[in-house]
């Protein structure tokens, strides 16, 4: 090729320029979605959902026709609420079951949470040294897959505050026939109380968070297969690490992981076992309204309630009343 072919085609300099800064914006850009997805931050006004910014992570499933057949079918749509501090640190018109229940017209909307209980056991064998245990989720399942609700009503005599006993009471007194949703909904104890999150060669191992979540489970579905379960997920919470400094459960890990860690437990575990799934997580609480949504480091409001609440129902119950 001639010389002055070569500096016919000769590439101007200001169009490499331009290549490298659209190349390097798009690195920019990326990188900076990238660091925004893995902080988990959120703004709560306006979301659907459908944000670009935000990724609800709700997965739903129906039960088939032959798993309802066993149903004794009533008028009323009756939900049946497992948890802990999610369900009884406010029981009053303002907390998470008695807005569904105002939200499902009709409905009959069921507290048997357990205060400052867990998912988890600490213990691989119950001690009365720390009776919480009895009311761990998996504890509660088996009591509930037994049909035997003793040991429940007889721990709470341990604990002064009286919602154990009420829990204990409202579940031995309850026809599980006539039940049709069973909602699972815990805060982040199993992530403050160091609860380890898997054992890699037993997802049944109920010292895990996703061990105990996954066995409690299949208890219920294979007692009651004809019960819908929903796990709802925590929101995002504070919590101190060993220097005593206050550190954001989206960031922190305390050995077992981040909050985010056993959200994807739940995810996981919910998918495994066919229950829906209900992100509390994206979408509602996070470092920039913190201040405005938690009570304190852990505890919600009644707005964020009411907004759980609302986000439970468009997503479980898409149809009610139309």
């Amino acid at each position: 090729m001639s010389d002055t072919n070569k500096k016919a085609i000769k590439i101007p300099m200001w169009v490499h320029i331009l290549l490298i800064a659209i190349i390097v914006g798009v690195l920019a850009f990326s990188g900076f979605k990238l660091w925004r997805w893995n902080q988990g931050t959120a703004r709560t006004e306006g979301v659907t959902g459908e944000s670009y910014e935000i990724e609800v992570l709700d997965q739903i499933f129906l039960l088939s026709e032959d798993k309802k057949a066993g149903h004794e079918a009533d008028e009323t749509e009756t939900i049946l609420f497992l948890g802990n501090d999610s369900l009884t640190y406010d029981t009053s018109e303002t907390g998470v079951t008695s807005q569904v229940q105002s939200k499902l017209a009709g409905s009959n909307c069921i507290n048997a949470g357990f205060p400052a209980s867990t998912v988890a056991l600490k213990n691989a064998e119950y001690a009365d040294d720390y009776a919480l245990d009895a009311f761990s989720f998996y504890n509660v399942a088996k009591c509930i897959y037994d049909g035997d609700f003793d040991q429940l009503i007889e721990k709470a005599t341990l604990f002064e505050d009286s919602r154990y006993d009420k829990s204990a009471e409202v579940l031995d007194g309850l026809d599980f026939n006539t039940v049709d949703t069973l909602v699972i909904f815990y805060n982040a104890q199993d992530y403050l109380n160091l609860r380890i999150g898997m054992n890699p060669d037993n997802d049944s191992d109920t010292v895990t968070f996703s061990g105990a979540l996954n066995a409690g489970i299949k208890l219920i579905q294979e007692k009651y297969p004809f019960i819908r379960i929903v796990c709802m997920s925590f929101p995002m919470c504070y919590a101190y690490d060993s220097s005593g400094q206050l550190v954001s459960g989206d960031r922190y890990d305390f050995g077992n992981g981040k909050l985010t860690t056993y959200l994807q437990f739940m995810i996981d575990v919910s998918g495994a076992t066919g229950v829906s799934f209900v992100d509390n997580y994206y979408g509602t609480i996070d470092e920039d309204n913190s201040s405005t949504w938690l009570l304190d480091n852990v505890h919600v409001n009644a707005d964020c309630n009411a907004y759980m609440a609302d986000h439970f129902v468009r997503v479980i119950y898409p149809d009610y009343g139309n």
